[in-house]
């Protein structure tokens, strides 16, 4: 999307570097170096995620420093890491596909929605939104198998901390060695659908949070530039900030970005929170049908959040989401970025 040139030149005199289009990237580079940087902040953030799944399928309401504890104390360091395997393996070829769908999506609705007259926030607005949508969907063909099993063994052995028995009577009862195993028992007992449980709904939770993160993102990022722009100088009469242009270090650009990150996860979190709870719990519990164990339905699950605390069962984990979310955003845009500069072709390879 050819929405800036080489530099930035904003009416506001704020030089940012311009946002490197899918064509300038070398392809090899990008995903070879963002497989490999993706998968240190994965593990950098996998303790917080299995808090909030081990919240979101718990009967009670149960703090995040009590839960730590009783991992830490029943499970060792282990227990922050259960699953880690196989979401480290799913993430490598869906962190691809979202990337490149992220990337060709953008680029071509930017494209065209300059061409149709919009001016240059929103068409970047309209871009954003359209390349979260479609790069969610497209990332949850790999994600919701690689959900489903990794989540059933971070709940696993949950019950054997004493601080927290019984605080989830419908985990399913299969024990799992690794998650191999878990693929291989999930497949056997429900088929193809076991692997895809909850996929609906991911959809449901995890394309509009996108779409909301994408746009909120960019949004929050024009602001905050614009905001440092009011404040370097006063504006003439054509609304130009006079005085010399001010071009921002590194140390900045990635100020801003992490700042825009975290706001918009902070959006995101609150709108979709409702959404991945119940995904979650599908994903995990099962239901009881004449004393056989069967999957629960997205009815059966919403009665059960009813029953337990209505909106505010939809809202545990809530704060472990946030700075998952927060954390998460914050470092995957600046390394996305990062990866992106140092992914781009030379100007002799543009150029040919």
């Amino acid at each position: 999307m050819s929405l800036s040139a080489a530099e930035d030149d904003s009416r506001s005199e704020i030089h940012i570097p311009a946002d490197i289009d899918w064509h300038m990237l070398d392809k090899s580079k990008f995903f070879f170096l963002g497989a490999a940087l993706f998968s240190g902040v994965s593990a950098a953030l996998y303790p917080i995620v299995v808090l909030k799944t081990r919240q979101q399928v718990s009967s009670a309401q149960i703090s995040c420093s009590k839960m730590s504890l009783s991992i830490m104390r029943y499970e060792g360091l282990r227990g922050f890491y259960r699953g880690f395997g196989t979401s480290l393996m799913g993430t490598i070829p869906a962190r691809a596909l979202y990337m490149g769908v992220l990337e060709v999506t953008k680029s071509s609705v930017g494209t065209a929605t300059v061409r149709l007259g919009f001016s240059d926030t929103t068409a970047t607005a309209i871009a954003s939104a359209a390349a979260g949508l479609n790069s969610a969907m497209a990332a949850q063909l790999v994600w919701t198998p690689i959900d489903v099993v990794s989540q059933r063994l971070m709940v696993q052995g949950y019950n054997n901390s004493n601080s927290c028995k019984n605080a989830i009577s419908n985990v399913h009862s299969c024990r799992y060695k690794n998650g191999l195993d878990a693929f291989r028992k999930i497949l056997y007992a429900d088929g193809p659908r076991g692997l895809y449980r909850g996929f609906g709904i991911s959809i449901l939770t995890y394309a509009p949070s996108n779409a909301v993160w994408w746009t909120s993102y960019s949004l929050a990022h024009k602001l905050i530039w614009g905001g440092i722009g009011c404040s370097m100088g006063k504006k003439d009469e054509t609304g130009v900030i006079e005085g010399s242009g001010f071009k921002p270090d590194s140390r900045a650009v990635v100020a801003v970005q992490g700042l825009s990150a975290a706001m918009a996860s902070g959006v995101s979190a609150l709108i979709t929170m409702p959404l991945d709870t119940i995904k979650t719990r599908l994903q995990v519990l099962d239901g009881e049908d004449n004393g056989v164990r069967r999957p629960m339905t997205v009815l059966q699950t919403i009665r059960n959040l009813v029953k337990e605390g209505g909106l505010s069962a939809c809202y545990r984990g809530l704060g472990p989401r946030w700075a998952s979310m927060s954390m998460s955003a914050t470092t995957m845009i600046t390394t996305y970025e990062f990866l992106k500069r140092l992914s781009a072709k030379s100007q002799d390879s543009l150029s040919s």
